[in-house]
C-alpha cells in the first residue's frame, strides 16, 4: 500500500519530468527534483536512473493515450475519435523522439515491446467502431495504420505542420467508399 503523499510525489515528478524533457532533453535529475518540489532521495527512490524516469514518463503517456479511447468513442463519431486520438498520438510520439537521446538501444527495444500491444489494441478498438458504423473499410488493419502514422510524427515541423493534411489523406484512405 502506497501512501497518498508518495503517490502524489510520484505523479508530480512524472508531470514535471514530462514537461522538462519536452523543453530540454538535457535537463538534470536534480533540476527535475527541484521543479517537482521533492528531494533527490525521493526522486531516486521512485526512479533510480534517468533512463527509468524517461521510460516511466513514456509509459505514462502511452497509458493515458490507450485509456482515452473509450471516452473518445463515447463522445465522438468513430472517424472523429480516430482523428483526435491519432493527433494526440502524434504529439506524444514527437515528445518521445525528443527523449530518444536519453535512452539506450535496449531501452528503445523495451519501450517498443511494452507499448506495441496496447497501442495496437487501442487502434483496433477505434477501427472496429468505424467498421461497425460503416465508415471505415472492412480491411483496415491496425498495424498498417500505425505504420502509416509513423510518417506523421517524423514529419518536419518547419514553417508549416503538414501532419494534419497527411492525416486527412490517411483517414480518407480508410473510409469505406460506397459503390455507385
Amino acid at each position: 500500500m502506497v501512501r497518498s503523499d508518495a503517490r502524489e510525489n510520484r505523479a508530480r515528478i512524472l508531470q514535471v519530468a514530462r514537461d522538462a524533457f519536452a523543453q530540454d532533453g538535457g535537463v538534470s535529475m536534480n533540476q527535475i527534483a527541484q521543479r517537482a518540489g521533492v528531494g533527490p532521495g525521493t526522486l531516486y527512490r521512485n526512479f533510480p536512473t534517468r533512463e527509468a524516469l524517461v521510460l516511466a514518463v513514456y509509459q505514462h503517456e502511452v497509458d493515458r493515450l490507450v485509456g482515452s479511447v473509450t471516452e473518445l468513442l463515447a463522445t465522438l463519431p468513430p472517424l472523429d475519435a480516430l482523428r483526435e486520438w491519432t493527433t494526440d498520438l502524434v504529439a506524444a510520439m514527437r515528445k518521445k523522439h525528443g527523449l530518444g537521446d536519453a535512452l539506450s538501444p535496449s531501452a528503445h527495444q523495451a519501450i517498443a515491446e511494452q507499448t506495441y500491444g496496447p497501442v495496437i489494441a487501442a487502434i483496433t478498438e477505434l477501427l472496429d467502431a468505424g467498421k461497425r458504423d460503416g465508415i471505415i473499410r472492412a480491411d483496415a488493419d491496425p498495424r498498417d495504420f500505425l505504420q502509416l502514422t509513423g510518417a506523421l510524427w517524423r514529419a518536419t515541423l518547419g514553417a508549416e505542420d503538414r501532419s494534419p493534411s497527411m492525416l486527412a489523406l490517411i483517414l480518407d484512405g480508410l473510409t469505406a467508399h460506397r459503390r455507385r
